[in-house]
């Protein structure tokens, strides 16, 4: 027989003695197996199978109340594994088997598979390796997790009844605790879709990449593409975002820069508080999205531009004395309720804090984050700080780093679906029950202000309908199109006059294919110019280069190079176009790319993208559109400079002579 302390009860009967007849709306109750309860004229899920209702699952009372009584039900295993978020991608690892495509299927596999009965919801063994690959269901009965990141890229239909099938297993077990469903980005158009940063294409509406978004200097159109995310996202189960970056891209070199809202601290603070409230809504509710703000206290200065993934880039210094000018978005986003935070993998070098990984920090995350900053929701580690990037503490054991982590104020640890060793911390004394269950209330009181233990269910064919609408992606294509930089119109060739012969190449490198792509066409142009199908013919060539590094998880630790050469782009075939035709050269700018080695006579007529597609740039060059975006960074003039950088500065803040184009540089027609 469960008891509860005298104090639940006196509150719980508190409630309704101060009025013969509370009036309530009842809540929406989504169920598979449990039993609805009537009382009071109201119903309740019986989520513990008990016949009775339990304080936990009276929707009428407070969060703090429901997350008191259900942790008293909880056992210690299964707070462990509650504190644990496990990636799950569906059909296991298909993302990086030879020869799948990324985000599709492999072959052999049936779609329809993933969304069995027996492979969500029933304790019988699957009927195909696809779940037991991505460890869900054993994870849910036997592991006690509650949290997933999911990596498929697959459609709605699939996502949502998914989802369905996982919160019905989740309400099957003792406690009927709800799962939560975490993604990386699915809305933007980007270069580097490695897993842990974009999802890259998906059915989801097509947006500019986060660079772009900031480009648009538009914050309402911003806040726009947040709420339209939200509801895609939320109709098919996905109710966690791992997202947005509030780092600031004041580091060249560094190759999470596509990932940010730019350099500018107060613009990306601007730029981050929307995005939050679209996400959450002026709180969290049950049409809401938990964002989780990342990476405090701000990625960007990386030492030579070298990533925290790897040993030789663990170090994260800050020359120019700006420490703090990075901790302004962050700022943003705490103010606008953001429901977590992630530390960085990195440790500071040269500061006043502990050079520990900031997960381990507790000067950081304790001091700094929460009494100084008041952030007080969920600290969720980045992937794997315990097994794979203990920076600063490589010499301890796995068990004494839980210990420290868990000091520092971590509440939630991404990295493994195994809670053998978390529980091992506890049991070997390097963190108390005490403080186990402080990170419980804030991961608890998550979910039951998303409306989860409500309803977790989703309707998979209003999902169908939702995402990636024509309204939503109308929406994207504007932003598409304000996302588009003129830097340079010195001969006055744009827009492009009618009549023209215009030649359309994109060049981008496909692995060692030094090679242009088809020239674009379109069945259906809309534009009063014309377009061929050679340079030869053409009285305009357009030319978009699409530069990237090789994907992040391939860096080796050498030297980062930002020139054009060095990124995939054969710069003397650039340089003969240009020679020949009147050229419109457009760059993709993933990073700020130093793009002296074609900055001749021939580069009079320069745009800038941030992800986004040909039709947006057509309807831009034709004047359809006219070009009133800025840059988000700066443009650096040399690789020399970019050498002999602050990593910490912002570009515009740098030295005389640094800037090719300034942050904020923007023409118009």
């Amino acid at each position: 027989m469960k008891t509860y302390s005298w104090l639940t009860l006196l509150s719980y009967g508190f409630l309704f003695a101060c009025t013969t007849n509370p009036e309530f709306t009842q809540a929406d109750l989504g169920q598979r197996t449990a039993t609805l309860l009537d009382v009071d004229g109201y119903q309740f899920k019986d989520l513990n199978k008990n016949g009775t209702l339990d304080p936990y699952e009276d929707w009428r009372l407070s969060v703090d109340q429901r997350t008191d009584n259900l942790i008293a039900q909880m056992t210690l295993e299964e707070k462990v594994g509650f504190m644990l978020i496990s990636t799950t991608r569906l059909a296991g690892d298909f993302a990086f088997q030879p020869g799948a495509p990324r985000g599709e299927i492999t072959s052999g596999f049936n779609e329809e598979d993933l969304i069995q009965p027996n492979n969500m919801f029933t304790r019988q063994p699957l009927a195909t390796p696809l779940m037991s690959a991505s460890g869900t269901t054993k994870g849910v009965i036997e592991r006690h997790l509650r949290h997933f990141i999911l990596r498929a890229n697959t459609n709605a239909k699939i996502m949502a009844e998914w989802s369905n099938n996982l919160q019905a297993l989740c309400e099957d077990t003792r406690l009927g605790i709800p799962a939560i469903v975490a993604s990386n980005p699915r809305n933007h158009i980007t270069m580097d879709a490695a897993i842990g940063l974009s999802q890259g294409a998906t059915v989801f509406s097509k947006w500019p990449g986060e660079l772009g978004l900031s480009a648009t200097q538009d914050l309402g159109l911003i806040r726009k593409f947040a709420d339209i995310a939200r509801q895609e996202w939320a109709s098919v189960g996905i109710r966690k975002g791992y997202q947005y970056m509030a780092d600031l891209a004041t580091e060249p070199r560094w190759q999470r820069n596509e990932g940010t809202f730019g350099e500018d601290a107060d613009w990306a603070a601007a730029v981050m508080r929307e995005v939050v409230l679209g996400f959450q809504g002026e709180k969290l509710g049950k049409g809401s999205v938990a964002l989780t703000t990342k990476h405090f206290p701000g990625g960007g200065p990386q030492v030579e531009g070298q990533d925290p993934h790897f040993d030789f880039g663990k170090d994260q210094h800050y020359p120019g004395g700006m420490f703090d000018y990075h901790l302004k978005p962050f700022q943003a986003a705490i103010d606008a309720g953001t429901s977590a935070i992630m530390p960085y993998y990195a440790k500071p070098i040269g500061t006043e804090y502990e050079e520990v990984a900031f997960a381990y920090n507790k000067r950081i995350i304790k001091d700094l984050l929460r009494d100084k900053m008041g952030f007080q929701g969920i600290i969720n580690s980045d992937t794997g700080p315990i097994e794979m990037q203990p920076w600063g503490m490589e010499k301890y054991s796995i068990e004494e780093r839980y210990g420290k982590a868990l000091e520092a104020g971590v509440d939630l640890f991404s990295g493994t679906g195994d809670p053998t060793q978390l529980m091992a911390a506890v049991t070997m004394g390097y963190v108390t029950e005490k403080r186990i269950n402080e990170s419980i209330v804030r991961l608890l009181k998550e979910k039951f202000e998303l409306g989860l233990f409500e309803n977790p269910y989703v309707d998979v064919e209003q999902a169908k309908n939702l995402v990636g609408n024509p309204e939503f992606q109308e929406a994207g294509d504007l932003a598409m199109r304000k996302s588009i930089v003129l830097l340079r119109n010195d001969l006055q060739v744009l827009p492009i006059k009618a009549k023209t012969k215009v030649y359309f190449e994109t060049y981008f490198d496909k692995g060692g294919e030094n090679a242009p792509t088809t020239p674009f066409t379109s069945s259906n142009p809309s534009w009063e110019f014309e377009l061929v199908a050679t340079q030869e013919e053409a009285d305009l060539v357009v030319l978009w280069l699409n530069p990237h590094f090789n994907s992040l998880f391939s860096s080796n630790g050498s030297e980062i190079d930002v020139r054009l050469s060095k990124n995939k782009i054969d710069t003397d075939y650039v340089n003969g176009v240009l020679s020949k035709k009147p050229t419109v050269t457009i760059i993709n700018f993933t990073n700020p790319w130093v793009i002296s080695e074609i900055d001749g006579a021939g580069l009079q007529t320069l745009v800038a993208t941030f992800g986004t597609t040909p039709e947006a740039i057509l309807d831009v060059l034709a004047g359809k559109v006219n070009p009133t975006a800025k840059m988000p960074f700066t443009i650096p003039v040399s690789a020399e400079v970019v050498k002999s950088n602050l990593s910490d500065v912002p570009g515009h803040q740098e030295t005389e002579g640094y800037a090719l184009f300034k942050f904020g540089h923007g023409l118009s027609y």
